[in-house]
């Protein structure tokens, strides 16, 4: 047999062995889950096939994922952000995005959310000791009609002037994180800190991946939101820092120029909800418009 020869056989039997294995799963019961792992299959064994993958590169992806699991508790979810630095959490946010175009842009839900975030009224501090210049943010609900959301739900959550989340520091603070609900106007307001650029963690798989790979770590100055109503679809978005930095490298691929807007700086003085300041501060005009839940 020569080499050509041999090589076709290689080929067929790497061939016939992905149709066996897509083939097991066609009992399942299930449909879309049959339809999910046998598309896994095709496309790992296909992965596998066009890089040539050696045993000891199995090896160390075996031992990868390991690792993520592992880092990965209630604080920090290592498999998010390595969904987020590959592009698929982008991927399957614009697959799965409203076909309305009035609605607000979504993007990445990041690693950094926590579900147990205080409740504040309108006018509250989510800061609550986070360090950095203080910036009020408000804004309004509506549907893409322009009817107010009234009681719409509102979750943020954002790092401080040093990029850093409060799950991130190891004294168990809460801090720029809150729940606020929507007045029957459907405006929001609180303060906050003007958010800063920030690098995504490096002391993990994930960071080990974008070393490797040549890659900035890099995150731009943002606000994550998600808001929720009946009827209504749920919105994870971020609002970013215009003219900030890394607006054009994102490290998990969530810029949207629909969501860039401009803090504009305030002189001290008064500002809103009673609170006076003794330095500049920073405003923030934030309007949502949220999609209407599709009947199917």
């Amino acid at each position: 047999m020569n080499a050509t020869q041999n090589q076709s056989l290689l080929a067929r039997r790497e061939e016939e062995l992905t149709v066996e294995v897509v083939q097991s799963f066609d009992g399942t019961v299930s449909p879309r889950v049959g339809e999910l792992l046998r598309g896994l299959v095709r496309h790992l064994h296909a992965y596998a096939r066009e890089v040539r993958l050696t045993e000891p590169e199995w090896r160390y992806a075996i031992d990868f994922l390991t690792r993520a699991g592992h880092i990965t508790d209630e604080r920090r979810q290592e498999f998010i952000l390595l969904s987020d630095v590959l592009g698929l959490s982008m991927l399957t946010i614009a697959i799965n995005a409203p076909t309305d175009p009035d609605a607000t842009e979504p993007t990445v839900f990041g690693p950094f959310f926590v579900g147990d975030a205080p409740e504040i009224g309108y006018g509250g501090d989510i800061a609550q000791g986070a360090q950095g210049e203080p910036c009020w943010v408000e804004g309004q609900v509506t549907d893409t009609r322009g009817e107010p959301v009234a009681g719409a739900t509102i979750e943020v959550w954002e790092a401080d002037e040093d990029g850093f989340y409060d799950v991130q520091y190891s004294d168990g603070r809460t801090a720029g994180r809150a729940r606020m609900t929507a007045d029957p106007e459907g405006r929001y307001g609180f303060w906050s800190v003007k958010p800063a650029p920030y690098p995504i963690p490096g002391d993990g798989p994930v960071g080990e991946l974008l070393t490797a790979a040549g890659r900035s770590p890099m995150r731009p100055a943002h606000i994550h939101f998600m808001i929720s109503a009946p009827a209504h679809r749920t919105l994870v978005t971020h609002v970013f820092l215009a003219g900030g930095d890394h607006l054009d490298d994102d490290a998990v691929f969530g810029v949207k120029e629909s969501l860039i807007e401009p803090f504009t700086q305030q002189p001290p003085g008064a500002g809103p909800g009673g609170r006076t300041l003794t330095g500049r501060w920073w405003k923030l005009m934030f309007n949502v418009r949220l999609a209407r839940e599709e009947v199917l």
